[in-house]
């Protein structure tokens, strides 16, 4: 199993500062993957309380990604890192980014969710987004693991799960096209769904991102816009 360990440093204060900012990364991961569960477990409860909290919670995965990326900053200025401390610092930088996007999903997910609260018959493609949105959740969470244990096998494996992901959107999608086609007074309500749908579709594109970074810190390659399996054969 090959894994990431940055070098050991004479000087104890720096392994504290990377330590920290990991710490942090791996909490901030915690905060959004449970906007996440959160979020599609307000739409499909239609959950307005639930729905509002999310929205809260974006605020902290914000103010999560304008401290990481301070304390990044810093550590660029004062230690100019070399070699694979400078790919961990570059990595968590990408991350967070990604990790505020995924918050930012999660947080449509919740306003939806809102504005869908009075509504009372739960329409029967609910299943479906119910069903995309577990996929994704597992994922996410595949991907969280794989970062916390910079394990680049487990970042292969859960990368390659983004194709299923995308097809399982596209089916729901021309799902709900036929189900406005058949029902033209539910529109808006379809509308909205696909904008969910999609929100969960770019929550795995984030998290298929942060597998790719965990693959650079580890083997040095960048393999974004690569193919993944042939870059698997190679590397693994």
């Amino acid at each position: 199993m090959r894994r990431f360990s940055h070098e050991g440093h004479t000087a104890h204060q720096f392994d504290i500062e990377l330590n920290d900012v990991k710490h942090k990364v791996m909490n901030m991961g915690g905060l959004v993957e449970s906007m996440v569960h959160d979020g599609l477990d307000a739409l499909l409860t239609m959950d307005a309380e639930l729905g509002a909290k999310v929205s809260e919670d974006d605020k902290k995965a914000n103010q999560f990604e304008l401290d990481i990326d301070e304390d990044c900053t810093r550590i660029l200025a004062r230690r100019q890192p070399a070699a694979s401390d400078l790919r961990l610092v570059i990595t968590i930088i990408k991350t967070i980014t990604d990790l505020e996007r995924i918050g930012d999903e999660a947080e449509k997910l919740g306003r939806i969710s809102v504005k869908l609260a009075n509504e009372r018959d739960i329409p029967h493609y609910y299943k479906d987004l119910r069903h995309l949105g577990d996929h994704v959740k597992a994922m996410l969470r595949e991907a969280l693991d794989a970062f916390t244990r910079m394990d680049v096998e487990a970042a292969f494996r859960t990368a390659a799960k983004d194709k299923a992901i995308d097809n399982e959107y596209s089916n729901i999608s021309r799902l709900l096209i036929t189900h406005m086609m058949e029902n033209p007074g539910h529109v808006s309500h379809a509308l909205d769904m696909n904008w969910c749908a999609r929100s969960l579709e770019r929550i795995a594109d984030h998290a298929c991102n942060i597998c790719e970074y965990v693959i650079y810190l580890v083997e040095g390659q960048d393999v974004r816009h690569a193919n993944l399996d042939e870059m698997r054969k190679r590397l693994l």
